[in-house]
């Protein structure tokens, strides 16, 4: 019994190690993805020198990715208010301008929570489309926020190195240890840079005995012990790493992820990984071919992927699609220069992708619906939105 409880323990406890921060939409009618929009828009209200306010019209993306340090990463629609910008009211107290008169919006933005703290404004981009005129694009990033990092970047490789190192020399392991994969990472622009970073490591056929650093002669032994590791990091102005720190936890081998019994399993892979690029080209490939729609569809987001090795590899992914400015019949094929139109038509899509690469074999499933209308009503607001703003009701919102 007590070894049945250990094993239980540890499959929860890896479950939610596989769970933990990965992107999970959410909707309109939660109270936190409201204030985080709120909190976006005033921010950018408040940026603005002249002109009327902007209102919040709908939020058409969420998702939420984390558990202690939480970031909600949004996309909304605004119209133009009848309140300048410099009297004193919030976007609630305002009313939309006349539809003619009135400029239209989207932005995208990054909003963050740190524990019980307020919500931050990371990043946010905002196109804005006058009543008259060319579409002018705001841009703010918050130096002094916590940012999640979606790419390690250049400057971050020292405290990668730094951190397998110091596992390294810090165990009594026999072997020495490399790093396998980036799960997360994310960063504070303070003076200097405090950053937070969980990865997985992996052991090598590298002995502490005959090797005292990893060198290009360590190789992952894909039958070695695997762990995970979360460090937090200050980096100095001049570069250096002025204070660390480490905790690990090594995967039992009857549990690990990555030993043989598991070999075969499904595996959460970044949205970004290069790997999904052509996968991902098919899968929308073969949609815009199947669809019977005027125009092209483009990938807007994708918000979850599986890899799995079965004689090549298998993917599973599921994105959304949305409706571009490119007709099948003015175009031949969606390419690079067609942009998603914001009123246009949207798809939640789910891709079963099999490749053999080195057979040039690659074939793909997809199945798309529309949003439901559930979902979608409780996303735009009319009338006056701060009716809307505790928790929409079908008679507040649009259908």
């Amino acid at each position: 019994m007590e070894l049945l409880a250990i094993l239980f323990l540890c499959s929860r406890l890896l479950t939610s190690l596989a769970q933990e921060d990965q992107p999970q939409q959410v909707y309109c009618n939660d109270a936190d993805v409201f204030k985080a929009v709120d909190t976006a828009l005033k921010k950018y209200n408040d940026g603005s020198k002249s002109g009327n306010q902007f209102v919040l019209y709908s939020i058409t993306e969420g998702n939420k990715t984390g558990d202690r340090n939480i970031f909600y990463s949004v996309k909304y629609e605004i119209k133009e208010g009848d309140c300048p910008v410099q009297s004193g009211k919030t976007w609630q107290d305002c009313d939309y301008k006349e539809a003619e008169q009135a400029a239209t919006g989207e932005c995208m933005a990054t909003i963050g929570k740190k524990g019980n703290m307020e919500f931050s404004v990371a990043n946010q981009t905002c196109h804005i489309t006058p009543a008259e005129g060319p579409v002018v694009t705001s841009q703010y990033e918050c130096y002094g926020c916590l940012h999640p990092i979606s790419t390690v970047p250049p400057d971050f490789d020292p405290v990668l190195r730094h951190a397998i190192e110091h596992f390294n020399n810090h165990t009594n392991h026999s072997h020495l240890f490399a790093l396998k994969e980036v799960e997360r990472a994310q960063r504070e622009v303070v003076s200097g840079w405090n950053y937070e970073v969980t990865y997985l490591i992996q052991q090598t056929n590298c002995s502490k005995e005959n090797f005292t650093f990893l060198t290009q002669d360590c190789k992952a032994l894909s039958k070695g012990v695997t762990g995970e590791c979360t460090d937090l990091a200050y980096v100095d102005p001049q570069l250096r790493i002025a204070s660390f720190s480490q905790k690990c936890w090594i995967f039992p081998e009857y549990l690990s992820p990555f030993t043989i019994s598991c070999r075969g399993c499904p595996k959460e892979i970044p949205v970004n990984s290069t790997r999904l690029k052509e996968a991902l080209t098919h899968s929308i490939t073969k949609l815009n071919a199947a669809n019977n729609a005027t125009f092209y569809f483009k990938i807007d987001i994708v918000h979850r992927a599986t890899s799995q090795v079965v004689g090549g590899a298998k993917y599973f992914i599921e994105f959304t699609a949305r409706e571009t400015t490119c007709s099948k019949e003015s175009n031949k094929e969606l390419n690079e220069s067609c942009e998603i139109n914001k009123l246009g038509g949207i798809l939640r899509c789910t891709a079963d992708v099999y490749e053999r690469s080195w057979e040039n074999i690659i074939e793909s499933t997809v199945k798309c619906q529309s949003p439901g209308k559930e979902q979608l009503r409780n996303c735009v607001y009319m009338g006056r939105p701060w009716e809307a703003r505790a928790e929409p009701t079908s008679e507040s919102v649009a259908s």
